[in-house]
């Protein structure tokens, strides 16, 4: 994995899951999944590219290439929160 001269780490399903997951969102910035599981960017990068069809890989790079609330330097100071408001709210069924 780049940056660092560790092994390749593994990590259990759900991890992994976790891991897509969050890089899937739009506000949860990189430095955050580096923090929780010490991923750099890259890594991720290299992690989704493995784990992801090769579509839905594009598609995801396509999505977070720009996206300034996935890098916290490029983040308005406006956005305090990693999720949106509503994304963890009680739906009654």
């Amino acid at each position: 994995m780049t940056g660092s001269n560790k092994n390749e780490q593994t990590f259990s399903a759900a991890e992994l899951s976790r891991i897509i997951e969050m890089a899937w969102e739009d506000r949860t910035p990189f430095k955050a999944i580096e923090a929780q599981f010490n991923l750099s960017e890259t890594d991720v990068i290299r992690l989704m590219r493995k784990s992801l069809k090769d579509s839905s890989f594009r598609l995801w790079r396509r999505r977070v290439s720009g996206r300034a609330t996935k890098h916290q330097k490029l983040r308005s100071k406006g956005v305090l929160r990693a999720y949106c408001p509503t994304q963890y709210k009680y739906r009654s069924k």
